[in-house]
């Protein structure tokens, strides 16, 4: 397989398994601590580069025009550090939930920095393809790290974890939450201590987004009360999406089949390795 030929990549979805609000800046902009852990759910995107020095993409998104769409702001954000006659089609396989808070506008630009970076053989370092990646959203560097982490300032300061993979039930409920508006929200809790890192693994996990969440997103509420009679369950990033933790892929798939016709869902791994990164190295 040579930097010309069409591949096929890989846009994990992430979990917050834990998720605390610190404080916020004086640029609006909140501190966190969480912690990132990948699933086997994933988007894909097929790159074929070419020389027309443009960006395509297909299918389009329905309502996204395709300059706001951050599968072509990524590709834009690498034009300047390429040759002008470099280009490439991109063809998306949308298997992640839209704002379900599994991170996958995120995941699918971090995809694309780091696919182009090898097919335009650019060579920039995972650090320099955060620093543009962090400008399209704060989850775009943990997709480009690509290992479990925990995750501090505004998501962008990574410190390399090694955690249970545990298996997981994702939940998707039937609403889509404005990452925003819950950031915007006065009832949220901002206002958790920090701590140090062994403190945070060691501790019962919450996320402090789920009780307004929960208050002001019935269906969200219905889920998560739905699913806790079986297993730990909380919210992932601002939602919508909710999972429950389980010690095997069998004991989450027996849950699953048991769930009643209005709870969407999907069992899954969590991996502490991206799949961007194992394809990645078996490139190289």
């Amino acid at each position: 397989m040579t930097k010309n030929d069409a591949i096929r990549w890989p846009a994990p979805a992430k979990l917050n398994l834990f998720l605390y609000i610190t404080g916020q800046r004086a640029d609006g902009y909140h501190e966190l601590q969480t912690l990132f852990q990948f699933i086997e759910l994933c988007d894909y995107l097929t790159i074929t580069p070419n020389l027309s020095g443009k960006i395509t993409l297909s299918p389009s998104l329905e309502g996204l025009a395709l300059e706001d769409n951050l599968i072509y702001k990524a590709a834009m954000m690498l034009k300047p550090y390429t040759a002008e006659n470099n280009g490439a089609h991109i063809e998306l396989e949308k298997n992640l939930p839209m704002g379900g808070g599994l991170g996958g506008g995120s995941s699918d630009a971090a995809t694309i920095l780091v696919a182009l970076n090898y097919h335009w053989n650019i060579n920039l370092t995972k650090t320099k393809l955060s620093e543009i990646g962090v400008r399209l959203g704060a989850d775009v560097p943990i997709f480009i790290y690509g290992k479990a982490a925990i995750a501090e300032g505004i998501g962008e300061q990574l410190t390399p974890v090694d955690i249970a993979e545990k298996s997981y039930l994702v939940a998707v409920p039937d609403c889509h939450i404005s990452t925003p508006a819950i950031f915007q929200a006065k009832e949220l809790i901002r206002n958790t201590p920090k701590k140090g890192h062994a403190q945070l693994i060691s501790q019962n996990w919450l996320n402090d987004c789920q009780p307004y969440v929960k208050k002001n997103y019935p269906k969200v509420a219905k889920v998560i009360d739905w699913l806790i009679e079986y297993a730990p369950t909380r919210l992932t990033g601002t939602g919508a999406c909710v999972f429950s933790t389980f010690n095997s892929l069998h004991e989450a798939q027996i849950v699953l089949d048991k769930t009643p016709d209005w709870l969407a869902g999907f069992a899954t791994k969590g991996l502490n390795n991206s799949p961007l990164n194992e394809l990645l190295a078996t490139l190289k």
